[in-house]
């Protein structure tokens, strides 16, 4: 790593519900049931183990630690914060940026952060870490949500413990906006800039459904790669991948501009498959003109951007992300929130499907895999040629669009 440090320590954060993901992703998608349904018993895991219980850390003095911060939870954010020592963000999700000091991070559903901290001179006192799981949009309940995970930094095992204060006004959290490149790349010069608005509507099922610009997602019969790999020039109209995926063709080694609305109640961890980005503003959003928008500012990087794959849409907000379309496939950009995923916030983004012909193929395995299960591998979204979406099923249409 250009990095230096002696060691690494590692925090994965999952939440852990005492029901199935299918049977809540069933109460979710129930027409007949209320919405949304009741959040239910979440628990914390840190590194597989009940926040409760886990295991001490052990520093040594004068020795520099990487932590390695990772948030595999399916619906909650974890904040982190170490009391009593610096923290020096280094990276978030697989990307360096230049050393930033800050007291904490705030970390999204699949959102990664690398933290330096150096151990204090001498071992007279032992720290506690504080982990606290927490969603916005959840109800504040005592001792369910939030949930505060306390674990131990131990020098000796004999010392004092110095016990955590609470986060203040001067409390700084790591910001991905204020956060610079460590190798330097400018912001790139857009070539096209795609407007994306994501809202919850009620649709024609009696379902509540989550759309980007109308469209919710829904699987094709064929899988998308598969099209974009067998059906030649076509493979550049957008609309032979059916409307139910939300297509859009990108140009081999276009820059793009993406700039993401919030018109929902609830933020968005926004993932992209096969690239990371450069986030590059945050602003207060109001597609519709309806002064309906709080007094959220416009902040941008005003120096080199810093890139990442997974960036958190806040409620009313808007944020500018751009990359460079230099990966052909077929990559997906979805809420990293599985009932989100589930309720249809996604959309694909088919890259260079002329480039990718070239170059990539299906190895025989998988397409021995698909004919297995009845999965098509050739032609349209419907497995047809042309633009015959025949056989396609039909998605339920928006019937109120919701807040």
């Amino acid at each position: 790593p250009p990095i230096k440090y002696n060691e690494e320590i590692l925090f994965s954060f999952e939440n852990w519900r005492t029901v199935t993901i299918a049977e809540r992703l069933a109460l979710v998608l129930d027409p007949t049931k209320p919405f949304p349904p009741p959040n239910g018993v979440m628990f914390g895991l840190i590194n597989g183990i009940n926040g409760n219980y886990t295991r001490p850390i052990n520093f040594q003095p004068g020795k520099t630690y990487r932590l390695r911060l990772v948030n595999m939870s399916g619906t909650m954010w974890f904040q982190f914060s170490l009391p009593g020592h610096i923290m020096r963000v280094i990276e978030i999700d697989g990307e360096y940026t230049e050393p930033q000091e800050v007291d904490g991070v705030d970390i999204a559903p699949a959102q990664r952060f690398s933290v330096l901290v150096t151990a204090h001179s001498t071992s007279s006192f032992n720290y506690r870490y504080n982990a606290t799981m927490y969603a916005s949009f959840f109800p504040a309940e005592p001792g369910l949500s939030p949930r505060i995970f306390i674990g131990d930094v131990v020098y000796k095992q004999d010392a004092p413990f110095i016990q955590p204060g609470s986060y203040g006004d001067a409390f700084r959290w790591a910001k991905d906006i204020e956060l610079h490149a460590l190798d330097q790349a400018p912001a790139l010069p857009v070539d096209r800039s795609l407007e994306l608005i994501i809202e919850r509507s009620v649709y024609s099922t009696g379902q509540n459904l989550l759309n980007v610009n109308n469209i919710t997602y829904g699987l094709p019969l064929t899988p998308t790669l598969y099209t974009a790999l067998s059906m030649g020039d076509m493979s550049a109209d957008e609309r032979v991948y059916g409307p139910q995926v939300n297509a859009v063709v990108l140009k081999h080694l276009e820059v793009i501009e993406l700039v993401i609305h919030n018109r929902a109640t609830i933020p968005h961890p926004m993932h992209l498959h096969g690239h990371t980005f450069q986030v590059t503003e945050y602003g207060p959003s109001d597609p519709l003109g309806s002064n309906n928008v709080t007094a959220i500012p416009v902040v941008k990087n005003t120096g080199v951007p810093a890139r990442r794959d997974t960036v958190v849409v806040d409620v009313q907000q808007y944020v500018k992300l751009r990359f460079r379309a230099d990966n052909p496939g077929v990559w997906l950009l979805h809420c990293h929130i599985d009932g989100h995923f589930a309720m249809g916030l996604a959309m694909t983004f088919i890259e260079a499907p002329d480039v990718l012909q070239r170059t990539q193929h299906i190895p025989p395995e998988m397409l021995a895999q698909c004919a297995k299960q009845g999965i098509k591998t050739m032609g349209n979204a419907a497995g047809n040629q042309g633009l015959n979406l025949t056989g396609l099923p039909v998605m339920p249409t928006i019937v109120l669009h919701k807040a």
